[in-house]
């Protein structure tokens, strides 16, 4: 049994496609990162970067201690080397997956999150980092439509790549971009919305979360930005 440490982000639904995909039996435990929760010593046991999401799989391939695994894209690889699916095990198709999730821990994800932070969530609007990060993702997609151009899918066959990605672009036009203007991209992404695992995991978001949103309140606003090494000691030490 898979124990998954989850919040209705990005991060955490490509964990829920991959175990929704593979029928794993798991566990969700909801991580309310707008509370705090993130803080508590439980989680940091299993997610010293205090974020999500998380894993303990109590049933590791060749049994043992049960294992904690924290960064999606560590957990990605994890799950797909313990189902074997989902990643090729060797040559060319496996070092093409690899390198396409990479691309998305290093550059989508990150980039996209800076980009939804300063348009969206911002009190000062700089319009420099505005534009600096929405142009960057408009880069950023730009790369996955002339990918997809000759192929169903990031690295040929559903995998991994795609299940890391995907959470990025769904938010397409909270991140100012005409998913139109890249029909490769548009093609990939309603593919992958239609396939029966992907609505099964989005429609845990509605049990998780209803209200599933942005930062309503400064309380919020303090526990979600501005975390210093210190601060986090506090509210983990608060939290306990």
């Amino acid at each position: 049994m898979i124990d998954l440490y989850y919040w209705t982000t990005p991060n955490g639904h490509k964990i829920t496609l991959f175990l929704e995909e593979t029928g794993t039996p798991y566990k969700l435990i909801p991580i309310n990162i707008n509370k705090g929760e993130q803080f508590k010593a439980d989680f940091l046991a299993v997610s010293p970067n205090n974020r999500i999401p998380a894993l303990v799989d109590h049933a590791p391939a060749g049994g043992g201690k049960p294992i904690s695994v924290f960064e999606s894209g560590a957990m990605l690889v994890y799950l797909a080397e313990k189902t074997g699916k989902f990643l090729p095990k060797d040559g060319a198709a496996r070092a093409d997956t690899m390198q396409w999730l990479f691309w998305q821990m290093g550059g989508l994800g990150p980039m996209s999150g800076q980009n939804n932070h300063f348009s969206n969530y911002a009190v000062e609007k700089l319009h420099y980092a505005m534009d600096r990060y929405r142009n960057e993702v408009n880069r950023l997609y730009g790369v996955m439509d002339r990918r997809l151009a000759d192929r169903p899918f990031l690295a040929g066959e559903y995998s991994i790549a795609d299940m890391a990605s995907y959470p990025w672009v769904v938010p397409h036009e909270r991140q100012g971009q005409k998913i139109a203007d890249f029909p490769n991209l548009k093609r990939w992404l309603d593919a992958i919305a239609a396939r029966p695992a992907t609505v099964r995991a989005y429609d845990i978001v509605q049990k998780v979360n209803p209200g599933h949103g942005g930062i309503r309140t400064a309380e919020e606003r303090a526990i979600m930005f501005g975390q210093t090494a210190a601060s986090v000691a506090a509210a983990a030490k608060a939290a306990q």
